[in-house]
């Protein structure tokens, strides 16, 4: 029930984090100024922890869509639905993880 409920939440976040890459993108063609403040908003602490929640919510998400395909396919239904759920939730954080760490490294480049 519980990861019912978060890949319903995961799903909304995903929607407001695209608005926020819209609104990125948007004030990229509006030209430099706005893109100027667009970057200082999205690289102050607020903008960052937001962007990782962002990942950590897309990453969730996609997880738990293989976790139900896997279910499609008829497997994965007994006791193993828990351990999915471990893998999925840990998965994601490992995986979001690993991809800031990445970026961490690319920016000090």
């Amino acid at each position: 029930m519980v990861m019912s409920i978060l890949h319903r939440v995961t799903g909304i976040m995903n929607v407001a984090g695209l608005v926020l890459v819209v609104g990125y993108l948007v004030a990229l063609a509006a030209g430099p100024d706005a893109y100027v403040w667009a970057n200082a908003i999205y690289s102050s602490w607020l903008g960052r922890i937001v962007l990782v929640a962002f990942t950590w919510s897309l990453v969730h998400h996609m997880l738990g869509g293989f976790r139900h395909f896997v279910w499609d396919t008829g497997h994965g239904t007994g006791e193993v639905r828990y351990q999915l759920s471990w893998l999925n939730l840990v998965g994601s954080i490992l995986v979001t993880t690993a991809l800031w760490a990445l970026i961490v490294v690319v920016e000090a480049v």
